[in-house]
C-alpha cells in the first residue's frame, strides 16, 4: 500500500526545472525527513506533490478530488501566520472540517481528536487561551496539533520545528516518530540534520532538484554524500540513544 507515489514528478520556474524528474513512494509507518541546502527544492517538491503548484509527471495526491485530498493527508507549510483571533481548541478544530459535512457542528469523534491533538501537543493549559497571543514557537504548536486532529493516514510538514527551542524541536520530532510507530506516515522538510538522523527511518536527500539520495539515515548521511551536497564534514555515529550527527567544518 502507498500513501504517495511520484512517478518523474517535475516543476519548472520558466525554462528551469526546480524540482527535476523525482521519483518515490511512501508506504505506512514512515517518518521520512526531507533534507538539503538551502534552493534545493524541498518545499517545491511538497507542494508539487500536493498538486498546489503545475508540475508534469504523476502525483497520487494531486490526482485526487479535493475532498478525498483532504482525507488523505494533512499539509502544515511553512507559513503560520494565524488570522482569526480564536482560542486554541477552535483553531485545531478546524482539523476536522474536512471531516464534517457543511454546516454541522463538531461530533463525538470530532472532539475527541481535538482532545487527542491538544493532549499530544502539550497543549492543555494553552486551550483557551487566544491563539494569535501566542508567541511563535508556541503558534507553530498549535498548527501542528490542527493537522494531527485532521486525522489523516499522512501528513506533511515544511519546516515545522524553524524557530521552537531545542526542547520543543526534539518533543516534535518525537510526536511526528510516534505517528510513524502507529502506523501513519509523515514526511518533514527540516534543515537540522541531527535531528533527521536521530529521528527519521528514512531521509530524502535533494540537490538542485534532484532526488540524489534515499535511504535510512546512516545511508544517505555518508561522509562523502554530505561534503558534496553541503559542503561540511559531519560526525556520524550509531549509539544506544539512537544516531548521533553533527557537522563539522565546512569544506567550500
Amino acid at each position: 500500500m502507498s500513501l504517495m507515489t511520484l512517478r518523474e514528478l517535475t516543476v519548472r520556474r520558466g525554462d528551469c526545472p526546480v524540482v527535476d524528474h523525482v521519483s518515490l513512494q511512501v508506504a505506512p509507518g514512515e517518518c521520512i525527513g526531507l533534507i538539503g541546502p538551502n534552493g534545493a527544492g524541498k518545499t517545491t517538491l511538497l507542494r508539487g506533490a500536493l498538486g498546489l503548484l503545475a508540475a508534469s509527471g504523476n502525483s497520487s495526491l494531486a490526482a485526487l478530488p479535493a475532498a478525498d485530498r483532504a482525507h488523505a493527508v494533512a499539509w502544515m507549510p511553512q507559513a503560520r501566520e494565524i488570522a482569526w483571533p480564536v482560542t486554541v481548541e477552535r483553531l485545531i478544530a478546524l482539523g476536522r472540517i474536512p471531516h464534517l459535512p457543511r454546516g454541522a457542528r463538531l461530533g463525538t469523534d470530532d472532539r475527541a481528536a481535538v482532545d487527542a491533538a491538544i493532549a499530544r501537543m502539550g497543549l492543555e493549559a494553552y486551550r483557551n487561551r487566544i491563539a494569535t497571543q501566542l508567541s511563535g514557537g508556541e503558534q507553530a504548536q498549535v498548527l501542528i496539533a490542527r493537522a494531527l486532529a485532521q486525522q489523516t493516514p499522512l501528513l506533511i510538514a515544511d519546516e515545522p520545528i524553524a524557530g521552537l527551542d531545542p526542547a520543543h524541536q526534539i518533543a516534535t520530532m518525537e510526536v511526528f516518530a510516534g505517528l510513524a510507530a502507529e502506523g501513519r506516515s509523515v514526511i518533514v522538510s527540516l534543515h537540522d540534520l541531527g535531528l533527521a538522523a536521530r529521528h527519521c527511518s528514512r531521509l530524502l536527500m535533494m540537490e538542485r532538484g534532484r532526488l540524489v539520495a534515499d535511504g535510512p539515515p546512516a545511508e544517505v548521511l555518508r561522509p562523502d554524500l554530505v561534503d558534496r551536497v553541503f559542503g561540511v564534514t559531519a560526525f556520524y555515529r550509531e549509539t544506544e540513544d539512537g544516531a548521533v550527527f553533527q557537522p563539522m567544518r565546512v569544506t567550500r
